[in-house]
C-alpha cells in the first residue's frame, strides 16, 4: 500500500497513482489527518475518499506509531495517550473510543485499533506492561466500533494489531488474543522499529503460526523489497512503507537488479532509459542522465519521476510474487530475486 500520510502520496498525482502505479489501496495517517485538515473538514467533504479523490479502498492506521515516535512529548495512561502536536505544540488526547470515532469520520475502508508501538529494544517488563495496555485498549476499540456506524454509506472493517516486541511468548499471547476476536483481518505491529532483521522474521513466523490463514495478515510499516519477499514467504499478505517515495525523493531507485543512486556521477552521460524492463512510462521516457541532471539541479520533477518509478516497482514486485505463488515456484524465484535486490548498481 503506497503511503498517503496527509491525504497525498508524496510527489505523485492521482492519475499516476491509479493508472501508472496501479495502486489498488493506499494508506492514510490518523494522527496527521486528525491534526490537519481535521475531522470537521473531512466530514464536510464526505470523507477522505472524496476529499482526495481516490475512489479505491483506503486504510488508516490508528496513530499509535506516531505517538510512539513522539516519546518526548507524550504521556501514556490507562485512559489513553496525551500528546503535543508537532505542528503547534497544542495538547491532544487519544483514547481507544476517540480514535474509533476519528477513523469513522475519516472514512477509510479498513481502520486500525489503537495500540502502543513498543520500541524494538524494550525489556521484557516494559513489553509485557505495554501489551497488557494494548489488549485492554483493543477491547475498548472493538466495543466502540460495534456501537457505531460508518458515516458515508459503505462498510468499514476493524483490524486488531499484534504487539509483544521481540519476545516469542508475548507475541504468541498477543496473536492468540487477536485471533480470538475473529476480525476480518489482522495486523502485526511493532516490528522494523530497531530490532535485528532476523528477529523480525522470527516474530512474523511466531505470529503467523497462530493468526487465521484465511484472513489477511498485514505487516505494518515494512519495508525493503527483500523484507517484503521474506514477509510473503512467511505468510504476510499486506504491507505499507514510506520507503518507495521517501527514498525516491532522495534519489535512490529500486530495480530488480539492485538500487541506483541517481546523484552518482556514473549516470551523468548514461542516456539509456531509467529502467528498460519497466512498463512505467517514466522509466522509458526519461534517461538516467536526465534524471541525474534533475536531481543535481534540485528540480521537483526528479522527485516525482523517482517516486513513480519506485512505487511502480514495488507494485510490480508483489504482483510477480503472486504469480510465482500461483505457479508454485515462489521460493526459488524469491531466493534469486533477493540476491539481486541487495546489490548497488
Amino acid at each position: 500500500m503506497p503511503v498517503g500520510t496527509q491525504a497525498s502520496v508524496k510527489c505523485v498525482h492521482l492519475p499516476e497513482l491509479k493508472e501508472v502505479v496501479n495502486a489498488q489501496i493506499i494508506l492514510g495517517n490518523t494522527y496527521h489527518l486528525y491534526l490537519r485538515p481535521g475531522t470537521q473538514i473531512l466530514e464536510q467533504a464526505g470523507g477522505l475518499h472524496k476529499f482526495c479523490g481516490f475512489d479505491r479502498p483506503m486504510l488508516t492506521d490508528s496513530g499509535g506509531f506516531q505517538v510512539f515516535s513522539l516519546s518526548g512529548i507524550r504521556k501514556l495512561r490507562e485512559e489513553g495517550v496525551e500528546f503535543r502536536s508537532h505542528i503547534d505544540g497544542s495538547r491532544h488526547f487519544f483514547t481507544p473510543e476517540g480514535v474509533m470515532d476519528i477513523e469513522r469520520s475519516i472514512g477509510a475502508d479498513i481502520i486500525m485499533a489503537l495500540d502502543e508501538c513498543t520500541p524494538g529494544d524494550a525489556d521484557y517488563q516494559y513489553a509485557k506492561k505495554s501489551l497488557d495496555l494494548t489488549e485492554r485498549w483493543l477491547d475498548r476499540c472493538i466495543k466502540r466500533f460495534d456501537e457505531t456506524e460508518p458515516r458515508y454509506g459503505y462498510t468499514q472493517t476493524l483490524f486488531p494489531i499484534v504487539q509483544g516486541c521481540t519476545f516469542p511468548d508475548l507475541r504468541r499471547r498477543a496473536a492468540e488474543n487477536v485471533a480470538s476476536k475473529e476480525a476480518e483481518g489482522n495486523a502485526i505491529g511493532g516490528l522494523a522499529v530497531g530490532e535485528p532483521t532476523e528477529v523480525m522474521y522470527e516474530m512474523i513466523e511466531v505470529v503467523n503460526d497462530i493468526l487465521p490463514k484465511d484472513k489477511p495478515r498485514y505487516l505494518m510499516g515494512v519495508g525493503t523489497p527483500e523484507n517484503i519477499l521474506n514477509g510473503i514467504e512467511r505468510g504476510v499478505d499486506m504491507f505499507d512503507c514510506v520507503m518507495p517515495t521517501r527514498n525516491g525523493r532522495n534519489a535512490l531507485l529500486f530495480t530488480r537488479h539492485g538500487t541506483m543512486n541517481m546523484r552518482n556521477k556514473k549516470w551523468e552521460n548514461d542516456f539509456t532509459p531509467i529502467d528498460p524492463e519497466s512498463d512505467a512510462f517514466v522509466d522509458t521516457l526519461y534517461s538516467k542522465a536526465y534524471l541525474h541532471h534533475l536531481f543535481k539541479a534540485q528540480e521537483f520533477l526528479a522527485m516525482q519521476i523517482a517516486s513513480i518509478h519506485n512505487l511502480a516497482f514495488y507494485l510490480w514486485l508483489v504482483g510477480e510474487a503472486r504469480r510465482h505463488i500461483m505457479a508454485d515456484d515462489f521460493t526459488h524465484w524469491k531466493n534469486c530475486m533477493c540476491q539481486e535486490l541487495g546489490k548497488r548498481i
